[in-house]
């Protein structure tokens, strides 16, 4: 049976202002399994290539807490203790920060986790 899931882009903007950005993961919801879950692929140079004097260590450390939110693990932020449904939306909400989010796709597959490896092979594998 498929399942219906929305997915977004995880986006890294090290400068606001100019509204350039790098990919960097994809996050991915399905409603009906309550499945959350963000994968990550941090590509450091392209951030540097976009603003060299980009603090990378906080942004691994901002991407990290980002992941740990959608996937409900203890940490700082009591956003991590929400229902995945509104972890979801949180994560994804439009916002003008360094870490960002395409708008909200859909998609229907019979297994969340592989969708994701699909995602994150179709987005990623051809830009290393």
């Amino acid at each position: 049976m498929n399942y219906l899931y929305e997915y977004a882009v995880i986006r890294v903007v090290p400068r606001v202002e100019r509204e350039e950005f790098v990919n960097v993961g994809v996050i991915l919801f399905c409603k009906k399994s309550g499945f959350l879950e963000a994968r990550l692929n941090f590509n450091r140079d392209k951030i540097l290539c976009l603003d060299p004097k980009a603090n990378i260590e906080m942004i691994e450390k901002n991407l990290e807490a980002f992941r740990k939110i959608a996937m409900g693990e203890q940490c700082e932020s009591v956003i991590s203790k929400l229902p995945a449904a509104e972890r979801f939306r949180w994560l994804t909400a439009t916002r003008s920060t360094v870490i960002q989010c395409s708008k909200v796709h859909p998609g229907f597959a019979e297994n969340e986790s592989l969708a994701l490896s699909s995602l994150m092979d179709r987005f990623f594998s051809e830009m290393e």
